[in-house]
């Protein structure tokens, strides 16, 4: 069924980037920083292997990636700002989030806000999800929404070459890329799990 599914993003992923060109490398990486599974270790990797052909060109599948990224992410970083915190406030005890977590967010994005846009960016799953609670945090958007870009540029650059040099190839990264998020996945199931142990404990205390 995973196997299936990922084959139809796929086939999506490169009717879009073979009919709209650059603009379809940026709408894809959009949607793919605002939670939604479409991954950049297909759309990019696709783009450079075009690039290979003569039909783009690497530097501006990057500028074209990261530009969508920095879209993307502002949209989510926008209703994490402005509806994000009052809902999580109002009911995030229902998902095992106190004021008290809220806190503790804010503080690390205080303290790491600009950085964590920055190489969240170049972390697989942790891409599409770092917006949204930097939104919640109120992390100045500017250098947010600059350090998103940069991020996403050196990430977009560094897949698109070697989209690039792997030629017909280039679907062989998804298959390693997979193995990199099965780990990511792991760890914030792990997470997930310790979060619901806390605050069951907590709750008993």
């Amino acid at each position: 069924m995973v196997s299936y599914l990922l084959s139809v993003i796929t086939s999506f992923i490169i009717r879009v980037i073979s009919t709209l060109g650059y603009p379809g490398v940026a709408l894809l990486m959009a949607i793919q920083t605002i939670a939604i599974p479409m991954p950049s270790e297909v759309i990019i990797p696709f783009a450079g292997f075009l690039a290979g052909t003569g039909r783009f060109n690497v530097w501006l599948i990057a500028l074209a990636g990261a530009s969508g990224s920095a879209i993307g992410g502002s949209i989510a970083y926008g209703i994490g700002y402005k509806g994000g915190r009052p809902l999580v406030e109002k009911y995030g005890r229902m998902i095992l989030i106190s004021q008290n977590d809220l806190n503790i967010a804010d503080k690390f994005f205080s303290r790491f806000g600009y950085w964590a846009a920055f190489f969240g960016q170049l972390l697989p799953v942790v891409r599409s999800f770092i917006s949204f609670p930097a939104g919640i945090s109120r992390v100045p958007f500017k250098r947010f929404a600059m350090f998103t870009f940069l991020g996403s540029f050196i990430w977009c650059l560094v897949l698109g070459f070697v989209g690039m040099k792997l030629g017909e190839n280039w679907s062989s990264l998804r298959d390693i890329f997979k193995k990199f998020d099965v780990v990511i996945v792991i760890v914030v199931v792990v997470f997930i799990l310790w979060w619901i142990y806390r605050h069951v404990k907590n709750n008993k205390i």
